[in-house]
């Protein structure tokens, strides 16, 4: 299929295996983010280069219908390289389904959406975005799980920027932003993934060019972060990391040292310790659990 796709796969629990079902154009250069609300019963998209954003219905099989909607992002930041345009880097709805959020780097906004659950379409909505500063390049967020705080990670110049999330207005109000990187560390930046624990007590972040994953306390009062400390990914660009299921442990994916390490997770202090654990895998980028 010519330009950006997306595609159904069908995962066959005894085997392991996955069958494709279908594709469907993903109207936009470079996607590179899909999340499914929380009924299930859309696939979200977000394409990077073209900085645009498509909805696509599930079918009874689990095939993707064509497109309910697409929106087109414009604008640029003040990174020349970076942000001489839009750049939809994630997209995903909050607790209560009536609103997406999506994170453009090119534009520093977390741009936000009525998302209309019959029509399966996103619109403006009356504060249509927050904004991040000069530079930061928003990458991905994270509902903290009483859905009143939202963490989102700044790729560009590794930084944490934490919100109050107003689920009744769809509106957010910054609260603090924070360096990812320990004191003193120079040359270049850039995060990656950024998750905030089941328990709601932590959220991390990872640093591809510091090869660590940052850890912070929440104030459960405030939202506001504490640093706890660093750890080392043990092995090169940390571009995706998850929780098991259990919440007790950490994987992170190494993409260009090719490995994916277990770290067993304190849920009282937060720490991550190394498991000894470490698969060969060749270039992660991303990892999930079946359900």
């Amino acid at each position: 299929m010519k330009g950006g796709a997306v595609s159904a796969l069908e995962f066959d629990r005894s085997t392991g295996s996955l069958k494709l079902l279908n594709q469907q154009p993903s109207f936009g250069a470079a996607p590179c983010h899909i999340s499914l609300d929380r009924s299930g019963k859309y696939a979200l998209v977000a394409n990077y280069s073209s900085g645009s954003l498509a909805v696509y219905p599930l079918q009874p099989d689990g095939s993707l219908g064509e497109a309910t909607d697409l929106v087109q992002h414009s604008g640029k930041g003040p990174d020349p390289n970076r942000q001489e345009g839009p750049h939809a880097h994630f997209i995903l709805t909050d607790p209560t389904n009536a609103f997406a959020l999506a994170c453009d780097l090119g534009l520093d906004q977390v741009l936000v959406y009525r998302f209309d659950l019959e029509s399966g379409r996103l619109f403006p909505h009356d504060e249509p975005f927050a904004s991040l500063h000069p530079g930061a390049g928003p990458r991905h967020l994270a509902f903290h799980p009483g859905g009143k705080y939202v963490y989102v990670i700044n790729e560009l110049d590794a930084t944490l920027t934490g919100f109050a999330w107003d689920g009744k207005k769809g509106s957010l109000r910054t609260i603090e932003t924070v360096s990812t990187l320990p004191e003193g560390v120079a040359g270049p930046k850039s995060c990656a993934e950024i998750q905030v624990h089941p328990n709601g007590r932590f959220v991390y972040g990872s640093n591809r060019r510091h090869d660590s994953i940052v850890i912070f306390r929440i104030d459960e009062g405030s939202g506001r972060l504490t640093l706890v400390g660093h750890e080392s990914t043990q092995g090169k660009t940390p571009r995706f990391f998850c929780f098991d299921p259990a919440g007790k442990f950490l994987l992170a994916a190494n993409q260009d040292s090719s490995t994916v390490v277990t770290f067993r997770l304190d849920a009282e202090t937060g720490k991550l310790t190394a498991t000894g654990v470490k698969a060969e895998v060749p270039t992660p980028v991303c990892l999930a659990f079946a359900a």
